[in-house]
């Protein structure tokens, strides 16, 4: 089995040259929602996901390396739950998220990191509002809270 080094160092390698929709280095958000799920009180299993959660959709990593990479069963399930698939509602989306085990607290993490304040200030106000509200949207899907509410 790879060890969680292993796997961050993979995603890194994975996302080389990518950035964010601020310009920062990918790599920083993986970082982010690894800490985040680990903040979380995730095990390594999911943390290892954390690290791979966006390197299928964005083509970083195939799915066949993901099948075949010497990772536990539940990690790679985790991964692909929360792969978005093109023309998927995002129903169907939060769906899959919601039934695989774990796959939850790495999206809670994601979707803390690309709503942070600090972040979505670095945007232009049209694509601030757009990504505010469709993450408010997928957090409500999903049934999580929204940050800053009294209930959090």
């Amino acid at each position: 089995m790879l060890t969680l080094s292993e796997v961050e160092n993979l995603a890194r390698a994975a996302h080389e040259g990518q950035t964010d929709k601020a310009g920062r280095p990918y790599a920083e958000h993986l970082r982010a929602v690894a800490e985040g799920v680990r903040a979380r009180g995730g095990d390594d299993e999911l943390i290892a996901a954390a690290w791979l959660h966006d390197s299928v959709e964005d083509d970083a990593l195939s799915a066949t390396w993901l099948h075949e990479a010497a990772l536990s069963d539940r990690t790679k399930a985790v991964v692909l739950a929360v792969t978005k698939r093109a023309g998927e509602t995002p129903q169907a989306y939060a769906e899959r998220i919601l039934t695989t085990p774990g796959a939850l607290l790495v999206k809670e993490a994601d979707l803390a990191h690309n709503a942070d304040p600090a972040r979505l200030a670095a945007l232009d106000a049209p694509t601030r509002e757009r990504l505010t509200g469709k993450y408010a949207r997928m957090r409500a899907l999903l049934g999580l809270s929204v940050p800053g509410d009294v209930s959090d």
